[in-house]
């Protein structure tokens, strides 16, 4: 009977079948080249150089949405902002995982900065000095440049970021990847697997035709052996910065995400209002979190925050 590797995409052939590495089930998967080789499959050695690399990272923590356009990378960066803040002592990591639209150096306003490769690895670019990220938009000449990788290079890269960043001692690890169940997401799951997970944020919107997505994402998760810890739902209102107003700019026809973490039993962990103020900090590269600690939308921040540390800290059942 064929073997099935590890985390193998549905309808897998199994490495000793005939189609392995060409049926249509295997495109995109990481051991794609390896099971067309005809080698013998076993264990990817990289797994065990990654849990090594990243046994002084306490929890990691992938940021997902099924969706575009529903702000996950903004959410990533707000979360790290405020991971770090509210407890100083805390040192947290961003990996900016979207290899063909890294945003992150942007958001954060580290754009023009450069990373640095030592006998130890790279390492990451310091945001605050308990804040750090990697992202492919420091490793291109011009933030114009277009990334136009097939799947196996962009898993290649994945794979090098996890196993060669010298992140040193972090707490959190946060994973901002691309939106969809693609490449990306089966490679960051599987070279994580013996590193272990904490697990995935999953960022929606209100309105139904981002929630169509999300419950797909949600499933992926569930499929992969992905633990969710919850559910932000960003934009869920419009914060008028003059006179603090709120109005429904995405409305939650189908009852939003409250509505699907009930269907689906997962945990909401807040909602993030859409305020302008915010989306001007993103553009400028201005930490929000520090810019107006007092607004709405850092309120409701520091509420998602305690539950996904929350999440983190509660023991996990056997």
């Amino acid at each position: 009977m064929s073997s099935v590797p590890e985390n193998a995409p549905n309808h897998c052939p199994g490495t000793q079948s005939e189609d392995a590495g060409k049926a249509s089930a295997c495109a995109g998967c990481p051991n794609q080249n390896i099971c067309a080789s005809g080698v013998p499959a076993g264990p990817d050695p990289a797994l065990e150089i990654i849990k090594e690399r990243l046994a002084n990272v306490k929890h990691k923590i992938i940021i997902l949405s099924g969706k575009g356009g529903v702000g996950k990378s903004t959410v990533t960066s707000l979360l790290g902002h405020a991971l770090a803040k509210l407890n100083p002592d805390a040192n947290v990591g961003i990996l900016d995982a979207d290899i063909c639209g890294p945003s992150q150096p942007r958001v954060l306003g580290v754009s023009g900065e450069q990373v640095h490769n030592s006998g130890s690895g790279w390492s990451p670019v310091y945001v605050t000095d308990n804040l750090s990220l990697m992202s492919i938009g420091f490793l291109l000449a011009s933030p114009d440049d277009a990334v136009i990788w097939r799947g196996p290079k962009k898993n290649g890269m994945i794979k090098q970021f996890l196993s060669e960043v010298d992140w040193g001692d972090l707490d959190y690890l946060l994973i901002d990847t691309p939106p969809g169940t693609s490449d990306e997401h089966l490679s960051v799951i599987q070279y994580l697997s013996a590193a272990g997970v904490s697990g995935a944020v999953v960022v929606t919107t209100p309105q139904e035709v981002a929630l169509l997505d999300v419950r797909k994402e949600i499933q992926f998760c569930q499929k992969v052996g992905l633990p969710v810890l919850g559910v932000v739902e960003n934009m869920s209102l419009f914060v008028c910065p003059n006179c603090q107003a709120r109005s429904e700019i995405f409305p939650a026809t189908t009852g939003g995400a409250r509505a699907l973490c009930a269907a689906l039993g997962a945990r909401l962990l807040g909602a993030l209002p859409l305020d302008p103020l915010l989306a001007r900090c993103c553009d400028s590269g201005a930490d929000f979190v520090a810019e107006l600690p007092h607004s709405p939308a850092v309120l409701a921040l520091r509420a998602i925050v305690a539950e996904i540390v929350a999440s983190c800290d509660r023991p996990k059942s056997s």
